[in-house]
């Protein structure tokens, strides 16, 4: 009874992991960091392809480092697991107690932040709605997060079918915008004006740091495809698939995308409208009515993404409870019988995404960051910077346990994923160097309580 109790069910096949993949990552953060990587380039539109390449080798080093590690490991937190088998179990405590606390939550609410604010740049009624930082955007973004934990954990089959589903959909603006807008932005002149000229001048080593630290965003996500790799058909061979073929379809259509996209506005106009600069660039290729009805479909691949993150965010206390670890470990494993979710850690996941949805109002959208000092520091980057610290032990470990494979296998791509985790740690320190202080401090607040909570469980264990 037990085991039925605490067992998840494989319910999903390739195109819902391919979608997960594809879908987590696509369709907020090239939205989002598009202008920004845009601002810290000085409007070098070279400069900006040429980071959406490096955070492209970056993601597909490291997620074909953990499909080799798929095709052997399976049980039932992807990351988790492989960090157990190469690290040992504290190591993977710890990176799931982050995970847990941290990683998920910090961008779960920063997709529902972006459904509430390109909502509202829709409506278009500023007046009215205010701007990101107003409350009616903060609870939006509450309702946007509630909404989406509440599919994920009443009808999680309803979820895999949106995931799916919004995968798709999330590709229409964006594949319409490569094509269109560069076909538009050559006829008019503007993807040439914007190839060929600068809109400030800015030090080249320290635009790329900043720019490639932006697209951490954009490309994140992809490994918390693994978290379903217990609930996934034939995942020894479906789980390398998807995460190499999402991972290649990722940086092909971001680089497409921004392309298209400087051909719609000027670079300049780009990055002086924000978030609504992604809809004037629409609404000049496609049209006012065109760009209008484009830009919802922007908001519906937001929601795909935030549900995408939900599916694995929502089993967060699970993962750790079904290892005897972590808070509540008999209420955190528990299952239901009838929607087949470990319900309890779905809710204790959305408490968890509420604390950090207030942290992030507070230190980014609103005037209480400015008196945050060291503390004001952004979770919509740094934390996705510090997985990449994580992934360098498991792929330390990887080259010298892994002595059967290939020398590429076992050397080479390792040691370049291992080379690019540096750079992506160089680049935020560069690029966060005033705020990464505080968020250190945070950060070993959060572990200590998770290493306080482990040595109980550990000694029991033992």
């Amino acid at each position: 009874m037990e085991k039925s109790d605490s067992l998840l069910e494989k319910r999903y096949g390739l195109p819902t992991a391919v979608g997960m993949v594809v879908g987590i990552v696509i369709g907020s953060g090239i939205f989002f960091k598009s202008e920004k990587i845009l601002q810290c380039t000085g409007g070098n539109l070279k400069l900006g392809i040429l980071a959406w390449l490096i955070g492209g080798i970056v993601i597909t080093s490291c997620a074909y480092c953990f499909a080799i590690m798929a095709t052997k490991y399976e049980k039932v937190n992807g990351l988790v697991d492989y960090s157990e088998i190469l690290c040992g179990s504290k190591y993977a405590y710890i990176i799931g107690w982050f995970t847990t606390t941290v990683y998920y939550p910090a961008l779960t609410i920063a997709l529902a932040w972006l459904c509430a604010r390109f909502t509202l740049v829709l409506i278009n009624k500023p007046e009215l709605t205010g701007g990101p930082d107003s409350g009616l955007c903060l609870i939006l973004s509450g309702f946007f997060l509630i909404i989406s934990f509440a599919i994920n954990t009443i009808s999680p089959k309803i979820a895999g079918k949106i995931q799916v589903s919004c995968t798709v959909i999330k590709l229409i603006p964006l594949l319409l915008m490569a094509v269109a807008g560069t076909i538009y932005g050559l006829t008019k002149g503007c993807t040439v004006e914007n190839f060929t000229t600068v809109v400030e001048s800015v030090p080249t080593g320290s635009a790329i740091f900043k720019a490639v630290c932006a697209t951490a965003f954009a490309y994140d996500g992809w490994i918390i495809a693994t978290s379903i790799n217990s609930e996934l058909r034939d995942s020894k061979k479906n789980l390398p698939l998807a995460l190499m073929w999402g991972s290649l379809i990722i940086v092909f259509v971001y680089i497409a995308y921004y392309i298209g996209l400087a051909g719609g506005i000027t670079n300049a106009e780009m990055m002086a409208n924000g978030q609504a600069g992604a809809k004037a660039a629409f609404s000049a290729v496609f049209g006012k009515f065109g760009g209008t009805a484009l830009f919802v479909f922007v908001i519906i691949s937001c929601f795909g993404t935030l549900n995408g993150l939900t599916m694995g965010c929502s089993r967060c206390f699970y993962s750790l409870a079904v290892r005897n670890e972590g808070p509540a470990v008999n209420m955190m494993k528990q299952v239901d019988k009838v929607t087949k979710m470990p319900v309890n850690s779905s809710v204790a996941s959305l408490t968890v995404c509420i604390i950090w949805l207030v942290f992030f109002y507070c230190s980014q959208l609103s005037e209480i960051g400015s008196h945050m000092g060291i503390f004001a520091f952004d979770p919509t980057e740094l934390p996705i910077v510090t997985i990449y610290a994580f992934y360098i032990p498991i792929f330390i470990s990887f080259i010298i346990k892994h002595k059967e494979l290939s020398f590429f296998s076992r050397f080479i791509a390792p040691v370049f994923a291992i080379i690019s985790s540096l750079f992506m740690i160089y680049a935020a320190v560069n690029a966060h160097i005033e705020t990464i202080l505080g968020y250190l401090i945070i950060f070993s607040v959060i572990i200590l309580v998770g290493i306080i909570l482990m040595k109980p469980r550990s000694k029991k264990n033992i």
